[in-house]
């Protein structure tokens, strides 16, 4: 691995001082709106002594050659290429930035790939034909090309932030320093969590990294660049960002960091319910939905974002249910062995998944009716439901899940006109219980079915458009919309398309159901002798 120290830019004990206690003004004057002399960093950051000193002396910061630490530049989208490339033609410098960079270095697909630039917006605008600059306070590009859409942002933006007498503070502290360095170290100081930090200059095969990004990174650890309690306090939505990070890359929480997590998790109520929507789908919709809805009950967020799942988790804890087994998290399993960040879907399919749950766990149903709706949804005809179900009755599957299956009442299997009228009945519940998510009185009375429950205090997260959009998913029982393929069209479920996403709702289930069947029969086998005979039985031999 090829290292760029930094020798020639060590500082004298004085030097080095002086440039902390910038770096902790820097912080200061971030916090302080003008008129105020209010000093209003936390104590935290004045303890964090050896960690800072990290971040502010420049002999920390580290250059590696991209190539030795893993980076495959074919990964990187033509698009971001394209970009980056017309820049640097004109003399900027421009680097990929923040998560791509992380997810690069995993050798994970970015969902997204953003770029920062020394050219200034109006600069990228003419640069770019079809560029379009959104924001007020912080202002950045969105540049589209071959059918995307591509953040395209100015250091020039962070630099006005500070004030000019103050900037040259800063830059005396720096004078030893180069000026691309500064520019760079003083974005990371602004930045979330370190793994974030980090950035890339894909043309010279550069990553800079002046937070110990890469160290956390390869200690799989979640932290923040300034002070956890400093950064959280400064902008509460970097706590779901932070959950999201953990959970979809397998991550753990410096002790800091997960303390802060823990006493300002309830801040995030006062973030609107469009950034809650956002941050939401970004944890349930890219394949990492059961570890961040457990990340989210760990740290006290899931009862403020998913009201009605928290206490029907909690009722399973108070009964001595493993929550990990339950319907509601089998569900959530099976829907992430479908999804990934480059396979991601919107809102609308997990807040129907979501929306049939809640039905059923106010009106448990056998499971031939699941079954019955499940299979519509994914087969698209009544008439093949209909056989599906016979098939499972002749061949006596069962399924176990409480509170949402009731037990079986009679040995024979119900006529198809009694199945029909309760499939009917239970698609009515589930249009209902959308209203779980677009209003709190509908929540309120759904949550009586926990008598231990909170008071509710979580927030409404759609609209009423929204709520109408995903109920019709559950109408017109007899529509023919036959599949001529059982593969998931991703395209079309990134497009929202309705038929997609009845069909991945009906898989989901039907593919949690089956589960649970399996493992039934492996529960009830003896122990066998060896593998071969084991899964002789399971295939019926």
């Amino acid at each position: 691995m090829t290292i760029s120290k930094r020798s020639d830019l060590l500082l004298l004990p004085a030097k080095l001082s002086s440039l902390r206690s910038i770096a902790f003004q820097l912080q200061r004057w971030k916090h302080t709106s003008p008129g105020e002399n209010e000093d209003l960093v936390p104590k935290e950051v004045e303890a964090r002594s050896a960690q800072e000193a990290g971040l502010c002396n420049p002999s920390s910061w580290r250059t590696y050659d991209s190539t030795k630490v893993g980076i495959n530049k074919s990964a990187i989208s033509q698009p971001a290429w394209g970009i980056i490339r017309s820049l640097q033609q004109k003399g900027f410098e421009a680097y990929l930035v923040g998560g791509c960079v992380r997810d690069l270095l995993l050798k994970r697909v970015p969902k997204d790939f953003d770029i920062i630039t020394t050219a200034t917006n109006k600069q990228i605008k003419k640069q770019f034909r079809r560029c379009i600059i959104v924001g007020r306070r912080f202002p950045i590009c969105h540049v589209h090309m071959v059918g995307t859409i591509t953040e395209v942002s100015s250091f020039d933006t962070i630099i006005k932030d500070v004030e000019e007498g103050k900037e040259d503070i800063l830059r005396k502290a720096l004078h030893t320093c180069s000026e691309k360095d500064i520019v760079r170290w003083k974005d990371s100081m602004r930045r979330d969590f370190t793994i974030n930090g980090l950035f890339f200059d894909p043309a010279k095969s550069r990553v800079y990294d002046y937070v110990n990004g890469l160290k956390d990174l390869r200690s799989s650890r979640v932290t923040t660049v300034v002070s956890a309690h400093l950064s959280f306090s400064e902008d509460c939505a970097r706590i779901l960002r932070g959950l999201r990070i953990a959970a979809r890359l397998g991550f753990w929480f410096s002790e800091e960091t997960a303390a802060a997590l823990r006493k300002l998790s309830s801040s995030v109520s006062s973030l609107t319910k469009e950034r809650l929507m956002m941050e939401l789908n970004f944890m349930l919709a890219y394949g990492a939905a059961k570890p961040s809805i457990q990340l989210l009950k760990k740290f006290g967020l899931l009862e403020i974002l998913l009201p009605f799942h928290a206490a029907y988790l909690d009722h399973q804890d108070k009964h001595k249910v493993d929550y990990t087994s339950t319907m509601f998290m089998k569900l959530i399993s099976s829907l992430d062995k479908l999804l990934s960040p480059d396979r991601p879907c919107r809102c609308t399919l997990w807040l129907g998944l979501l929306a049939f749950h809640i039905a059923l766990v106010r009106n448990p149903e056998e499971a031939s009716v699941v079954w019955a709706v499940s299979s519509f949804l994914y087969f698209g005809t009544w008439s093949e439901a209909v056989e599906f179900v016979k098939q499972l009755d002749k061949n006596k599957k069962s399924v176990d899940f409480l509170p949402e299956i009731k037990a079986l009442r009679e040995a024979k299997p119900m006529s198809e006109k009694m199945l029909k009228e309760k499939v009917l009945n239970l698609t009515l519940l589930v249009r209902s219980s959308v209203n779980a998510f677009s209003c709190k009185e509908s929540l309120r009375e759904y949550l009586t079915v926990f008598p231990e429950a909170p008071e509710c205090s979580g927030k409404v997260l759609i609209s009423v458009k929204k709520r109408d959009y995903v109920a019709k998913l559950f109408n017109d029982l007899d529509d023919n919309r036959r599949r001529e393929s059982y593969d998931i069209d991703y395209e079309l479920l990134k497009k929202d398309d309705p038929d997609e996403i009845r069909f991945v709702i009906g898989k989901v289930f039907m593919d949690t159901l089956s589960a649970r069947i399996e493992d039934n029969v492996v529960k009830k086998q003896p122990l066998l002798k060896n593998k071969e005979e084991r899964m002789g039985m399971q295939n019926g031999s």
